[in-house]
């Protein structure tokens, strides 16, 4: 159920962007923030030049089946440094899954571009190296809009070219039919986001919005859906306001 509590948190912030925005807050994740904000609307110039437009395209030319056969083909990719990073924060009962995945999906699945797994019962699950370093107690750091690659962190900067080294297009020996599948998969990620770019128009201040969805969402994955409860909200409060014969309403109070 906590999970589900937290899973809600992203809807309920598309809903109330348009409503409030955090410009005027400062982040102590975010000290980079005018450098930030610099290179978020240079990604964004190149998004709306190219990006957004060949996905549009890909979305209108290529039938539905070919779309979620081809998001199938990256997704089964991305088993190997999932397996990898399960092992290493020590989930494996997960690592056998994914790599069962991985097996059965390459087999199967025809080279994984179909999810034959899933149908199996098990369930996918997303590790990178960056939330192994979350696991182990390291620390996010400070959010980073890189140029071109988009919203991270100190630490997913770290553990980004750690992933890349168990990734298998990097065993691919053809210089262009390695860069055409990264263009494929950089299409199909852009396409996937689509549907998202009604919500972030809504927001007043579409860059806080884009960051505080990422670092909830980075959050909820190194926890597994199950992040700490944040307990700041709680401090605002004087416990002692509150005597015993008042608790309940106290209580009723701070969660109204």
């Amino acid at each position: 159920m906590k999970g589900i509590k937290h899973l809600l948190i992203v809807p309920c912030l598309l809903i109330f962007s348009g409503c409030a925005t955090t410009s005027d807050i400062k982040d102590p994740t975010d000290p980079y923030e005018s450098f930030n904000r610099t290179s978020y609307q240079f990604n964004k110039a190149i998004d709306d030049v190219a990006l957004r437009p060949l996905a549009k395209g890909y979305d209108a030319v290529f039938p539905g089946p070919m779309k979620v056969g081809i998001s199938n083909f990256f997704s089964n990719l991305e088993e190997v440094p999932t397996t990898v990073n399960s092992v290493l924060q020590g989930k494996f009962a997960d690592a056998l899954s994914d790599l069962g995945r991985f097996i059965i999906n390459t087999t199967l699945g025809l080279a994984g571009f179909m999810d034959v797994a899933t149908d199996l019962g098990l369930e996918k699950h997303d590790e990178d190296f960056g939330q192994t370093l979350g696991v182990w107690g390291v620390s996010s750091g400070p959010y980073l809009v890189l140029p071109f690659l988009g919203p991270s962190t100190m630490r997913d900067v770290v553990g980004k070219p750690l992933d890349s080294t168990y990734s298998l297009q990097n065993d691919i020996d053809h210089i262009p039919t390695k860069n055409s599948i990264y263009f494929m998969e950089l299409i199909d990620l852009r396409y996937r986001l689509l549907a998202l770019d009604s919500q972030l128009e809504d927001a007043i201040d579409e860059y806080s919005f884009v960051r505080d969805a990422f670092m909830m969402r980075l959050e909820y994955k190194v926890y597994d859906g199950n992040p700490p409860e944040d307990e700041d909200f709680y401090d605002d409060f004087d416990d002692e306001d509150c005597d015993e014969e008042s608790a309940e309403d106290c209580e009723f109070e701070i969660i109204d």
